[in-house]
């Protein structure tokens, strides 16, 4: 019997926590009402079951990398799966609002860790001229997770309980935990450097209180004192983060990466990308279930093509790569994708969810022509000790690019529809012109975002991602 290569007992453990992770962030939205009604709580309050976890990642994803250096990346793997896992079953015995935001803070230290430092080990175990394989495999939980959530966490509280969307993580975190202790090889970086504490509270406080502000901004008004102080603060502490962290030998964030032009001008494409990507996704599901009037777990059918579209056009991306390379690639990917998100800006009230599933499916198509080179040529040169804390900047950017994308595209969409309700315009036409313009404006990000490909990404940068791979041979 052939015995496995390590990297791919690697891309088994990551594919396993990152799949959980996603998987509950999305899952969730469709019980917070059935949430709300159990514990006789307001909207406000409710936030706090969303908002705690999304703080708790920002808190601990940008120390992540140093944590799996610093102790070993398998001990931190291992640490965060089993956090997540219990703080899942916690979730599911909760009995008030109070214990179930604790919870989800719980869960928000694992989650925050599980991703940049599974993406570190999988970076280590690829080398270079495998990278675009290895992202292959990132693109898999990446994609199938969001669009799983929906129709999941719908079937879920229409027949069960609200309590299952916590309790289905649990097996799959325990085959992840003894599967990781079993197979996983540990790796500490013997320059990890003493604890940042500097670093540790700048970045974990002023990343939380920008994605607090992005989170808030659209429903409560930019100009609301709750929004001004996070937002404005979280910049500030940022800012104080940026010079205090690049006159520190070792730093948490080791924002000197930055100086790789490759992993600088990929990193902007993924936040543009990946922004217009979530905001997008975001909108459609209200789309569908406030105007069309489906249920939420239709909505996530309609939805689910969009993940097969981008798991079957990767393999065929992951076989271009290495001749084609990154910048045209990534340049049609959005050119793509942006075509087929156009149509939706035109859809009406009786519009088809077949309809709506073909174009999702044709968008996917076009977004793996971005997200799996996006992926290989951000680390293109990038090496081993630089890996973890690579990941967490990266990780911790694309965070902020999702809530960028939902807040930009979100006050858009209230804005116009609120400025046709106070032109008279009927409430639901008003909506429907809404959505419309925040189509559009989905659109135009992924539009900025080939321009930006076409002129920064360059094929030399990302060049040892694609040199051939070795061939194997046969016996």
């Amino acid at each position: 019997m052939k015995k496995i290569e390590y990297k791919w007992i690697v891309a088994v453990v990551f594919v396993l926590g990152l799949f959980m992770e996603i998987l509950d962030t999305t899952i969730i939205n469709t019980a917070i009402p059935t949430l709300a009604k159990d514990f006789s709580a307001t909207p406000a309050t409710m936030e706090w079951v969303i908002l705690g976890y999304l703080l708790s990642l920002a808190v601990f994803i940008p120390s992540s990398g140093w944590i799996g250096d610093k102790f070993g990346t398998k001990k931190t793997f291992l640490f965060a799966l089993t956090m997540f896992t219990l703080a899942s079953m916690l979730c599911g015995q909760a009995n008030s609002l109070g214990q179930l935001i604790a919870f989800r803070l719980l869960q928000g230290v694992g989650g925050g860790m599980l991703t940049p430092v599974g993406t570190a080990m999988l970076y280590r175990a690829f080398p270079p001229e495998e990278r675009a394989r290895a992202s292959a495999v990132l693109i898999i939980p990446s994609v199938i997770a969001p669009a799983l959530g929906p129709v999941l966490g719908g079937a879920i509280v229409t027949n069960t309980s609200w309590r299952w969307i916590f309790y289905v993580n649990v097996p799959v975190g325990i085959i992840g935990i003894i599967f990781s202790a079993l197979f996983l090889k540990e790796h500490r970086e013997p320059r990890a450097g003493g604890f940042d504490i500097a670093g540790f509270l700048l970045s974990g406080f002023g990343l939380a209180g920008i994605l607090y502000a992005l989170s808030q901004g659209p429903e409560h008004g930019w100009l609301s004192n709750a929004v001004l102080l996070t937002g404005l603060g979280g910049l500030a502490l940022m800012a104080i983060m940026v010079k205090v962290e690049l006159t520190v030998a070792e730093p948490m964030l080791a924002l000197r990466l930055y100086k790789d032009r490759i992993f600088r001008n990929a990193n902007f494409t993924t936040t543009l990308s990946y922004g217009g990507f979530i905001g997008f996704y975001f909108l459609l599901p209200q789309f569908m279930q406030t105007l069309l009037g489906v249920t939420a777990f239709k909505s996530g059918l309609a939805t689910f093509p969009q993940a097969v579209g981008v798991i079957a056009m990767s393999q065929v991306v992951g076989r271009l790569y290495h001749t084609i390379g990154p910048r045209r690639l990534v340049t049609f990917g959005m050119i793509a994708a942006g075509s087929a998100t156009l149509p939706f800006a035109f859809l009406g009230l009786n519009t088809s969810l077949w309809t709506i599933g073909g174009l999702m499916f044709l968008r996917g198509c076009g977004m793996a022509f971005a997200f799996m080179p996006l992926q290989a040529a951000t680390y293109a040169n990038i090496e081993g000790p630089d890996t973890g804390r690579a990941s967490s900047i990266f990780s911790a950017q694309r965070q902020t690019s999702a809530a960028l994308g939902v807040a930009i595209l979100a006050t858009i969409f209230i804005t116009k529809t609120n400025h046709m309700v106070a032109s008279g315009t009927e409430p639901r036409q008003a909506m429907l012109n809404g959505f419309h313009t925040g189509f559009y404006a989905s659109v135009g990000i992924f539009a900025i975002a080939a321009v930006w490909a076409f002129f920064k990404i360059s094929d030399a940068d990302a060049s040892r991602t694609m040199q051939p791979r070795p061939k194997v041979a046969k016996a």
